[in-house]
């Protein structure tokens, strides 16, 4: 048996019904089969027999055409098989087969019209429908399992006996129908759903009144990388990245999953400050910071806990007026003033880069020009008591050896989100790592070192996966001219201002040697939500001059699994983010060891990636 699901006439997908009475509820091999129509009590409706439609075709009150066709004696002689994914079942059924739960490439499933008193919490098992109609039974309650189907998009339940919903239902926010009419139901829920937009407000009612029995993640575990000896004097530090999902990006409509209680910039603030307090970190590095936010809430806690800030809002914000510049977004650095002393800062604007690189470049000025982002760049002087080690103890040091006074360049940057502009978000990179030697070599003729003996860290929301050519740049140094994610850029002399080496034929370079922190075997991701999960925020740091210690680890995914998040912000996750955290050991001058030359790069791989926040 099989029958096709039809919008004007064209085939779309194939379907079964099944009609059967109570003595064949086991018996899924029955031959008969019909086609049903929406009623206008919401329900799906009892089956149309053919004589209803000679042609076994009618069309639907949304538009739709059902068609249904039994297979001949000839191919069914053939072994001819069928595919359905819709499945209907009538006859006053009182009891559902536990099969049916297995039947789990299923989008649709008509249950309307028979005598169920409930359903099995099994039916969650069913996680690719799309459409449950479960009208004109004698249903009295439901099971909170069906929370856990979060593709449905039309739930019926009209006509039932229905008093009360689980809260659970908050969770299905892909419904865009929610049937539920002839039910007695309580006069709290009754007078949500007769609302304007009632069924929408009465799912976020229920979202947001679901109580939180999740338990808290466990503490994220440190992984060791090297081993230090308390008793020598090593200057180590921490330093930290997050991006905290500034708050008019934190929309129903983009994290419709989270209630909206835990969207609040209110609640989510006390979370984030309370994890910046956890992980103690002596940088902090920070991007969708909003303008008013770093005024008002980070920058007199962290002062309270013995940071100093600086901050910077996109370059949008120039444009704007007092009020509304309040409540534009950027990056942030926060240090602990005990350990670091800041000489300079610097703003890096990609637009303002892009325009004097540009020199009347059409594709630069109409393409990389517009889009605001930027870098902010701190410039630190080592202190002493950089060398405390976790007892509170300063081992004896030799002068010659120590790094006190030594400089630390720290960069915060947020680059490009659109997974469309992978070209602009490479050439922000290289803008990046241009911009940032030009600091680096400003600050060595000042200090009397050598520009590749500067410690650098860049920090940031880059918004490109491992597999992507801003990494490849950032980490091997430079990028094939020919790489696909340059796209109408590729071998464009408009990038060789940016290289390090203008005379390479092959590569656009730079001169920082970075490493990456972290990297997919200790943190599959640092975005999770429910439309892209992937690790897009790094921290890269000079391998020459600072070596890395150890790293914080991922959240723990068995908690994620068990209790099935589908994406962040979670009650117990305040951003779409995670932090990111390193330590790092600073390497005196004379214990440095030159790095090889840069290899050269040819055509490289692009990578492909979803969105990625903003």
């Amino acid at each position: 048996m099989a029958a096709a699901l039809t919008r004007n006439g064209r085939p779309n997908e194939r379907w079964t019904k099944i009609n059967r009475n109570e003595d064949e509820a086991n018996n899924l091999n029955t031959k008969s089969i019909m086609i049903t129509d929406y009623k206008d009590d919401n329900g799906v409706g009892m089956p149309v027999t053919k004589a209803e439609s000679h042609e076994g075709r009618k069309q639907l009150s949304n538009g739709m055409y059902r068609i249904h066709r039994v297979l001949t004696d000839d191919e069914v002689a053939q072994g001819k098989g069928t595919r359905w994914t819709e499945l209907e079942v009538h006859g006053n059924i009182r009891n559902i087969s536990p099969a049916l739960w297995e039947l789990r490439h299923l989008t649709a499933l008509f249950l309307n019209g028979n005598l169920l008193t409930r359903i099995p919490p099994q039916i969650s098992q069913l996680c690719n429908l799309t459409m449950l109609d479960l009208s004109h039974n004698k249903l009295r309650s439901l099971p909170a399992e069906l929370g856990d189907m979060i593709s449905l998009c039309h739930l019926y339940l009209n006509s039932n006996q229905i008093r009360v919903l689980p809260y659970e239902l908050g969770k299905l926010f892909r419904l865009q129908t929610l049937g539920l009419a002839g039910n007695p139901l309580s006069p709290d829920i009754s007078k949500i759903y007769h609302d304007v937009n009632g069924p929408q407000k009465l799912l976020q009612h229920l979202l947001d009144h679901l109580a939180i029995n999740t338990a808290p993640p466990p503490d994220r575990q440190w992984i060791m990388i090297r081993h230090t000896d308390a008793e020598k004097p090593i200057a180590t530090f921490t330093v930290l990245c997050y991006n905290v999902l500034c708050d008019k990006y934190a929309t129903t409509n983009l994290y419709s999953y989270c209630p909206t209680w835990a969207l609040n910039w209110e609640y989510r603030k006390f979370a984030i400050l309370k994890e910046l307090q956890h992980y103690e970190a002596d940088i902090i590095t920070l991007q969708e910071v909003e303008t008013e936010q770093f005024r008002m809430t980070f920058l007199p806690k962290l002062e309270s806990l013995g940071y100093a800030g600086i901050f910077s809002p996109k370059s949008r914000a120039k444009t704007m007026n007092e009020e509304d510049r309040k409540y534009v977004d950027g990056c942030a650095i926060f240090w602990k003033t005990d350990k670091f002393e800041i000489e300079h800062e610097q703003l890096i604007e990609f637009t303002q880069v892009a325009i004097k690189k540009a020199q009347a470049h059409e594709n630069m000025l109409n393409r990389v020009m517009p889009r605001d982002n930027i870098a902010l760049v701190a410039v630190f002087k080592i202190k002493e008591t950089l060398y405390t080690n976790s007892a509170g103890h300063r081992p004896p040091m030799n002068p010659n050896e120590s790094v006190v006074g030594t400089p630390l360049i720290v960069c915060t940057a947020h680059i490009h989100w659109d997974p469309e502009f992978c070209d602009v978000k490479l050439i922000q990179s290289m803008m990046l790592a241009h911009e940032l030697n030009k600091i680096v070599e400003d600050v060595s003729e000042k200090h009397r070192i050598q520009p590749q003996q500067t410690p650098v860290l860049i920090c940031g929301d880059l918004n490109s996966l491992p597999d992507s050519g801003v990494f490849e740049y950032l980490s091997k140094g430079a990028v094939a001219k020919d790489h696909p994610d340059l796209k109408t850029f590729r071998d464009d002399p408009c990038l060789n201002r940016l290289s390090a080496n203008v005379d390479d034929p092959k590569s656009f370079s730079h001169a920082l040697r970075l490493d990456s922190a972290v990297d997919l075997s200790h943190m599959p991701f640092t975005n999770y939500t429910l439309e892209f999960r992937g690790m897009i925020d790094y921290i890269f740091a000079t391998q020459q001059s600072l070596a890395r210690l150890g790293i914080l680890g991922a959240l723990d995914m068995s908690w994620i699994q068990s209790n099935k998040i589908i994406g962040f912000p979670h009650p117990h996750v305040p951003s779409d983010h995670v932090p990111i955290m390193a330590q790092y050991a600073v390497i005196p001058t004379s214990y440095q060891r030159p790095l090889p030359p840069i290899q050269h790069y040819g055509t490289s791989h692009s990578s492909s990636f979803g969105a990625v926040g903003r």
